[in-house]
């Protein structure tokens, strides 16, 4: 039998490393893998690479530090998204409490289709600027 290549992690650049890796941590209830978490207050925090785990200990998203980022201009096209994470809830409910709890977290809202009947949806850019979407799974 053929072996193939295994997703391990999702990598998103950005000059806030632990910044950022806080929003996804606490957005999607993740947890730094053993050896990233927060170092203790007055200990400086020098990081060039973090990874989230989920419950289980598997990999789910890493994070690594750039010198410049380029904040995309969706949906203009002058810089592209290059890529951006979907994420789903079950409601159109909590679909609305991810929203302000995104918002509260430093996320920035970019499109609004909740009108949508076949799959409401907002757009959010996070706190580096990477578009990310949450909606409906259907």
């Amino acid at each position: 039998m053929a072996e193939y290549p295994q997703l391990l992690h999702t990598v998103i650049d950005t000059t806030e490393a632990r910044a950022l890796a806080e929003f996804y941590r606490e957005l999607l209830g993740l947890q730094y893998r053993q050896g990233d978490e927060r170092p203790a207050e007055g200990v400086e925090d020098d990081v060039d690479w973090l990874v989230l785990v989920d419950p289980k200990g598997a990999r789910k998203l890493a994070f690594q530090q750039v010198g410049r980022l380029e904040r995309t201009t969706w949906p203009h096209h002058e810089v592209p998204m290059q890529m951006h994470l979907d994420f789903t809830v079950s409601s159109v409910h909590e679909l609305q409490r991810q929203r302000e709890r995104a918002e509260s977290l430093g996320a920035q809202l970019l499109q609004d289709r909740t009108d949508d009947s076949t799959e409401p949806l907002y757009v959010f850019a996070d706190p580096s600027g990477h578009p990310f979407c949450i909606f409906v799974a259907t």
